[in-house]
């Protein structure tokens, strides 16, 4: 795996920031999360006027082995079908980008289907889905390490356009499956408690989905002596998630606001903290979904969502919504006048 220098925030200018916030013509505080997301976006971007210039979108798609063993309430074709559903604009995705104005990228990182030559898909791809977990780890060492690659590849040429904050998506039948194992294994969470329904799973569904996620951890175990995360996060991960996870890397080396969402990109989130702690600091988790775990791996990482929508849809969509809050964070730095230009008495 190629190696990132990614270090923790330099806060040298935390006083002089915090000295702008409480003196814009407001009560002291009494912008709340808005004051703390300000703050975390310029240290971010080290400046006291942060900018949001070109924000784009990563929608990462691949299919899973683990799929074939029925975990998942939705068929595989339904990833290629999603995939190509997005490059007509008919996707939720593509309707909170135009939104908000963020470039979209779909890209096929290991879709099992021939996505080369329809319009609007970037091909990366790996190979046609990975391999079924349950029997044998998903990826291979070279595939692992192209994935990763194929991530940091995707941010700098976001880079290229002048991006400054990124946003992730994933589309992948199954791909619950190995998130719920990653929450597992990472923060030692009880795996029934890291399972939930997915698309839609019973729970008939749900208890099938945990006796086949038992078993792959359980031949796990048997596979390697010696733990290992690097072993873990390719064992179980899918390329899009791996992608995902090279993706977050690069962005925090390069001082990116990387938005998270999703259960699936918060275990992405999770396993790139994992890899480097720092990493943490350039993350704004935006949205906590209803899918069962999700809270619980939130409060691990030790952080709190700007928004509880109930959404399980994926696709980065729940980052996508909060953007407004984190754009009025920025508004609030660089628009809002201070007590002495407003000519009002500082009254604290």
């Amino acid at each position: 795996m190629k190696s990132f220098d990614i270090h923790p925030i330099d806060k040298t200018l935390q006083t002089a920031i915090q000295t702008k916030i409480d003196n814009l013509n407001k009560p002291k505080g009494s912008l709340g999360r808005l004051e703390e997301l300000a703050m975390q976006i310029c240290l971010i971007q080290q400046t006291l006027e942060p900018s949001l210039a070109h924000p784009c979108h990563l929608l990462l798609g691949g299919d899973h082995g683990i799929e074939r063993e029925g975990v998942s309430v939705s068929p595989r074709e339904v990833t290629w079908q999603q995939m190509i559903n997005f490059t007509h604009g008919g996707g939720g995705v593509n309707m909170f980008c135009r939104q908000h104005g963020f470039k979209l990228r779909i890209v096929d990182v290991g879709v099992d289907y021939d996505l080369s030559k329809v319009d609007g898909i970037i091909d990366r791809k790996i190979a046609y889905g990975t391999k079924n977990f349950l029997y044998e780890p998903a990826m291979s060492e070279a595939e692992f390490d192209q994935a990763i690659q194929i991530g940091s590849d995707l941010v700098d040429d976001c880079i290229s356009d002048g991006c400054k904050v990124l946003c992730i998506g994933e589309m992948g039948i199954a791909n619950t499956s190995p998130s719920s194992i990653w929450m597992h294994l990472f923060t030692n969470i009880p795996l029934e408690k890291c399972i939930g329904a997915g698309a839609g799973l019973d729970n008939d569904g749900i208890r099938h989905k945990y006796d086949i996620l038992s078993k792959a951890l359980n031949n796990y175990s048997l596979f390697t002596i010696h733990y290992s995360l690097a072993l873990a996060l390719r064992y179980f991960g899918g390329f899009e998630m791996i992608a995902a996870i090279g993706a977050m890397l690069r962005a925090a080396e390069q001082h990116l606001m990387i938005l998270i969402d999703g259960f699936i990109m918060t275990a992405c989130a999770l396993a790139a903290i994992q890899l480097y702690p720092a990493t943490q600091d350039y993350m704004v988790f935006t949205h906590c979904g209803d899918e069962s775990g999700h809270k619980a791996m939130l409060d691990a990482i030790g952080t709190k969502p700007l928004l509880h929508l109930g959404l399980r849809l994926g696709e980065g969509t729940g980052a996508l919504c909060a953007f407004p809050i984190i754009d009025s964070a920025v508004r609030m730095m660089n628009e809002m006048n201070n007590f002495d230009n407003a000519q009002i008495t500082k009254y604290f």
